[in-house]
C-alpha cells in the first residue's frame, strides 16, 4: 500500500504553437509531428533511466504576448528541460529570450526570420532555412523563370504585400531587395493586418497598376482571402507567396479554382521525395493522415531534443543544452543535421511549389543566388 499513488517520474519537453484560432490547422499539424516523435521514443525505451518522456503542449494563439506567457509557464515547470516552438517568428523572438534566461534548450521547427538567431542566444536552434534565403529564391524564380516573363523585353512589374509581422515584413523585404537587384519594377509595397477580411479595395487599387505578379509574405488565412478576392476583382498576373501559405486549408478557403497556378516557396524540399524521411512519412500518415506543412520539422526538432536528453543522461537543463552543443551529423529526416554557431541549420533547401488541380505540386528545389 505504501507505493499506491506514487507518480512515475517524468522528463518533459515543452511545445508551443497556435492550437486554436485561424492558424490552428498548422499548429495542430506541428503538434502531431512532436507527438509522434515522443510516442516513438517512449516505445524504444526511457530517454532517461526510470523516467517517462512527456510532451507538454501550450497554445500561444499566434500572439507574442501569449507566447511569452507560455514560455514563462514552461520555464516554471522544473520537469520541462527543453522546448520545441514556436510557429510564428513574432512569437519565437520574445519567447526565445525567456528560454535563454532560464538556460533551456529551445528548438523552433519553422520560425524563419534570420534576426532571431542573431540575438546571440546560445540556447536557440532551428531546423529550417531562413528568410534571407527564401526571399531571394522566390525573387529569382519570379523574375527569371515565371513562364510569361521569360521572353518579355520590359522589367517584371511586381506589387508586394506583407502582414506586418516579424515573419511577413522580414520575408517581404528580402524578396524586394533581391527583386530590385534583378531589375524588377516594384510598383508598391503595402502591409495588411492579420485577421482582416476585406481586401477588395486594396486589390482593386493594385489591379489598376497591372502588375505581372502580386507577392504576399504572410500566413494562409489572409493569403486565401487575397487569392479569392483577387479572382473576384479580376486582378490578373501571377500570385506568389512564402511558406506561410503552405497549408492545404489555403486551397480550401481560396477555392481550388482561384488558387490554381499560385506559386509559393517553402523552407525545405518535398518531404515525400527525401529517402531518409520515408519511414517518418509512413508512420505519420498511418497515425494522423496527410502530412502538414511543418509536421516533419516539428518531428525533427522534437527528435533532436530527445537525442540531447538521452545524451545528457540526467534531468538537467544545463546538461541537455551542453549535449546539444556537441551534436554532429545527426541522422535526421532531411539528411545529416548540423548547426552553425548561431544555431541555424546547415540544411538550407528552399522548395518551390505550385497549386495544380486542388493540391500543392512540387516544382523544384530553388536557388537563392
Amino acid at each position: 500500500m505504501a507505493g499506491c499513488g506514487k507518480r512515475e517520474p517524468v522528463v518533459k519537453i515543452g511545445f508551443a504553437a497556435p492550437l486554436t484560432g485561424d492558424q490552428a490547422p498548422t499548429g495542430q499539424d506541428m503538434l502531431h509531428g512532436a507527438q509522434l516523435a515522443v510516442e516513438r521514443a517512449n516505445a524504444r525505451g526511457p530517454a532517461l533511466p526510470g523516467h517517462r518522456l512527456e510532451l507538454v503542449a501550450l497554445d500561444d494563439q499566434r500572439s507574442p504576448t501569449q507566447a511569452v506567457a507560455a514560455a514563462k509557464k514552461l520555464v516554471a515547470d522544473r520537469d520541462v528541460i527543453a522546448v520545441v516552438g514556436h510557429l510564428n517568428s513574432s512569437c519565437t523572438m520574445p519567447a526565445s529570450a525567456i528560454y535563454h534566461q532560464a538556460r533551456m534548450l529551445n528548438i523552433t521547427p519553422v520560425s524563419s526570420n534570420p534576426q532571431i538567431s542573431r540575438q546571440g542566444f546560445d540556447t536557440f536552434y532551428r531546423t529550417c532555412a531562413t528568410d534571407d534565403l527564401q526571399g531571394p529564391a522566390a525573387a529569382l524564380f519570379a523574375v527569371k523563370e515565371l513562364p510569361m516573363v521569360r521572353n518579355q523585353s520590359y522589367p517584371m512589374r511586381i506589387f508586394i504585400l506583407d502582414d506586418m509581422t516579424t515573419y511577413g515584413r522580414g520575408l517581404a523585404n528580402e524578396f524586394e531587395k533581391k527583386a530590385r537587384s534583378l531589375g524588377a519594377d516594384i510598383l508598391g509595397h503595402e502591409g495588411i493586418t492579420q485577421g482582416d477580411k476585406d481586401f477588395v479595395p486594396l486589390l482593386t487599387k493594385i489591379k489598376s497598376l497591372t502588375p505581372d505578379l502580386v507577392y504576399f509574405a504572410g500566413m494562409f488565412p489572409e493569403g486565401a482571402l487575397l487569392i479569392k478576392q483577387r479572382a473576384e476583382v479580376g486582378l490578373g498576373g501571377f500570385f506568389m507567396g512564402g511558406d506561410g501559405l503552405f497549408d492545404g486549408t489555403l486551397i480550401t478557403l481560396a477555392t481550388p479554382q482561384a488558387a490554381e497556378g499560385v506559386y509559393l516557396t517553402t523552407i525545405g524540399s518535398d518531404i515525400h521525395a527525401i529517402p531518409s524521411a520515408q519511414e517518418f512519412v509512413n508512420a505519420y500518415e498511418e497515425r494522423f493522415g496527410p502530412i502538414g506543412a511543418y509536421s516533419a520539422y516539428a518531428y525533427e526538432a522534437t527528435s533532436l531534443a530527445i537525442w540531447a536528453i538521452h545524451q545528457a543522461g540526467q534531468k538537467s537543463r544545463a546538461a541537455v543544452l551542453a549535449a546539444m552543443k556537441g551534436l554532429k551529423d545527426y541522422p535526421g529526416l532531411f539528411g545529416a543535421q548540423n548547426f552553425d554557431e548561431k544555431g541555424d541549420s546547415l540544411i538550407r533547401d528552399i522548395g518551390l511549389f505550385t497549386v495544380k488541380d486542388g493540391t500543392f505540386v512540387f516544382v523544384k528545389t530553388a536557388t537563392w543566388d
